[in-house]
Formats: C-alpha cells, structure tokens, sequence
C-alpha cells in the first residue's frame, strides 16, 4: 500500500518515464509515483510507430509498454492529457496546464524529443505528416493505405532512419516514393558515406527514388491539399503526401525555464553519468537528458528506444539513492524490407579513420567496424544476429585490433 512520506514525480508519458516507474515500484519504493504525459494515450514504445504498426503487421494495443490496467495495479498516478507547464525548484512543485500543483520530493524529466520542422511555404497544407506520437502514426498509416489503393505519390523529406523506415512501409502498402536529401547519401550523418551506399541499393531495388543533394524549398498545393514539392535545385516532384523527417529536437523548454543547465554541443538537459542534473532533487533520462558517458568520455545525447528502455530504470535507482553509472554503449535497431540491423557504439563523422567489413556486403550479411587508429569505436550487424555483446565487448576494451583479421569471418570476434 502506497503512503505519502515521498512522492516522485516523472514528467513524460513515453518509454523511459513507464520503465523508470516500473523500477522504482520494483525496487521497493513505497511512496507516490506520478507520471505526467501530455499525450492522451498510456506509455508507448516508438519503434513500432516506423516499423511494425505502420507497415500494418502489429496491432495498436502491440505498442503500450504496459496494459492500461498494470498503472492501477501498480499504484501509478495518471495525468495523461494534461502538460506540464512550470516547475519550481524552490518550492519542489510541478504546475499543470489546468493549474494543479504537485508536490516532489525527487522529479525525473523524461519529456523526450519533438519533429523538427520545415521551415518552407505549404506546411499547413493537408498531406504534410511528421512522425513522433501515436496519433502521428495513426494517421500516416491511413495516409499509405491510401495512397497504396490509388498508387499515389509520397515524398519524404529525409534519409534518416525515420525516413527510410516509412519509405520501406510506404513502399509496402504499393506507393510511389521520394526521398529527398541533402546529403549525398543516406544516413550520411550516422554511417557516414561508406555504409550509406547499402541503403541507397536497397531502397532503388524497392522501387525508391531518390534526389541528394538538395533540399525543399516550397510544399505546393490546391484547394488545401498537396500537389508537388520543390526544391532548391529547380525539380518539382509529384506527391499527394509529404512525410517531413529531418530529425528530431529535445524538449528541454521546461528545464530551461526552470534555470537547469542545457548543454550547448547537444542541446539537452545536462546530466552526469547518475542521470543527477545541478538541481540534487531532479534527474533526466531519454531523448530529452545529454548524460556523462563515463566509458566514452564525452556528453552524449540518444535519441534511440534502447536509451530510453535503459536511461529510465537507471534514473529511477539513482532517484532511489542508490550508486549508478550509466555507461549503456548507444545501440538502436533498424528493419527495412528483407535488411535488419543493430548499430553499437559512437562514431560520428570524423571520429573515424577506417571502415572494416566482415562477410558479404552485397549479400548483404555482414558487420561493418569504424575503428580509428585500430580501435573498433562502432560495428553495425547487417543480417547478422546473436553478434552485439561481442561487438560492444570490442569497444569496451579500447585496444588496437588487427584489420586483417577484423575482416576475416573465420576469426572468431573475440579473438
């Protein structure tokens, strides 16, 4: 039975705020746990909003992190629907928007991230979607089912992984895609140009085409639907949907008015490696908190589920007073068409100096390294499976490998 002696309050309804809830009830907490989400909808998991429920291959119901009834059972409060809109730090009191006020003994800021816009004529326009919450997906699942039935035209602003994965969806349900980019590949910024290559094949394989090297610069339209995009080179494409996927932002203009620290370089709510902000009563966890990497060695902020699924558990032991440093290696998953992988590590572009594959690239089934002067920094899985605590293992130990025997599959990894 819940008493009141503490109460911890968790502002963001989505993955890490429900795991971090989930914990501290596990743990042993007795107190009140409050969760705050400005979604009307209970804790979900995103991945599926790209992937499974958007292709059509899961239920809705398959992405709650818990059945509505657990919250009860668990003795959670709900305000679902209700944003947050101020915090007090001197006063320990969150205020909602309807002005209820909530006292904390410790609070968690799982607030996440939000779409990115473009900032372009025609964006009002019906057809142009994002991608972040539940009502999103609903939607664009519509959208693609449509445009499928009357082999329409989608345009997606983006070759992220966002981007690709509603491309492979879209491509799925029989429309007509294009992806726009400005870089000269896709996942330019994550893989860099020598995996980037893969993913351009595969999608031109699927039907996708694509046009790099620019960006858009007007959303056309009549009678308030769409008709084409523009972009910066002259081309006009075709398209009654637009899917603008160009990243994400964190959410952080609650800390910011709150007078907690956002790191410049990530532009999230700056943590140390126990998820503690400056603030000791108030902690941060997923796409919204850029924690001290104690292995890496830098701030990182990411923005994947399994940050999320780990950032939230850690935040609510450390909110417990328990010892805590989270050193999660960064790893997200990907499904496109007949390719699945897993990404772990951290290698952004220039922080490597090579790129070693093992196994068959064209198949493809293999595993990609970026190592930098022979130090494995990041390895991606491409339809290689049961590999990812070896390759992590590898970035783990930070000694120089040999290249050579990197790439030969006959070598054990661990060797």
């Amino acid at each position: 039975m819940v008493d009141a002696h503490e109460t911890f309050v968790i502002i963001g309804g989505g993955l890490a705020g429900a795991k971090a809830a989930e914990t501290l009830r596990a743990e042993g907490f007795t107190g009140r746990v409050i969760i705050i989400g400005d979604e009307r909808d209970h804790p979900y998991e995103r991945p599926p909003l790209s992937k499974g429920y958007l292709a059509g291959s899961k239920e809705r119901d398959s992405v709650f992190v818990h059945p509505p009834a657990w919250y009860a059972q668990a003795e959670i409060e709900l305000h679902l629907g209700e944003p947050a809109v101020d915090i007090n730090r001197e006063t320990r009191s969150v205020t909602l928007g309807d002005g209820t006020t909530i006292q904390y003994d410790a609070l968690l800021l799982a607030t996440g991230a939000e779409p990115r816009r473009l900032d372009v004529p025609g964006t009002r326009l019906a057809g142009v979607h994002h991608l972040r919450r539940l009502a999103h997906a609903d939607q664009l699942r519509g959208m693609l089912t449509r445009l499928g039935r009357e082999n329409g035209q989608l345009v997606v602003a983006g070759a992220g992984w966002i981007g690709l994965e509603v491309a492979a969806a879209a491509r799925h349900y029989g429309a007509e895609v294009t992806v726009i980019e400005p870089n000269p590949s896709p996942l330019h910024g994550v893989l860099g140009p020598e995996m980037g290559g893969l993913f351009t094949q595969l999608h031109a394989e699927h039907g996708v085409r694509f046009h790099f090297g620019s960006g858009i610069t007007e959303i056309l339209g009549q009678d308030g639907q769409v008709l084409a995009v523009r972009t910066d080179d002259g081309e006009e494409h075709p398209a009654h949907g637009v899917l603008v996927a160009i990243g994400a932002a964190p959410r952080t203009a609650l800390a910011a008015s709150a007078g907690l620290e956002i790191d410049p370089a990530t532009g999230g709510v700056s943590v140390d490696a126990a998820l503690r902000t400056a603030d000791p009563a108030i902690f941060a966890a997923g796409d919204a908190a850029a924690f001290w990497h104690p292995t890496l060695g830098t701030r990182l902020r990411v923005e994947h589920w399994a940050n999320a699924l780990n950032g939230g558990p850690a935040a609510a032991r450390s909110m417990l007073g328990q010892e805590v440093s989270y050193d999660r290696l960064p790893y997200f998953f990907s499904d496109q068409y007949e390719l699945g992988m897993e990404y772990s590590g951290w290698a952004p572009p220039g922080s490597y100096d090579q790129v070693v594959c093992r196994g068959d690239v064209g198949k493809p089934e293999f595993i990609a390294f970026w190592l930098k002067e022979g130090r494995v920094l990041a390895g991606m899985n491409v339809n290689v499976w049961d590999v990812t605590d070896r390759i992590q293992q590898l970035i783990r130990n930070g000694t120089t490998v040999d290249a050579e025997r990197l790439a030969d599959p006959t070598t054990p990894l661990p060797e």
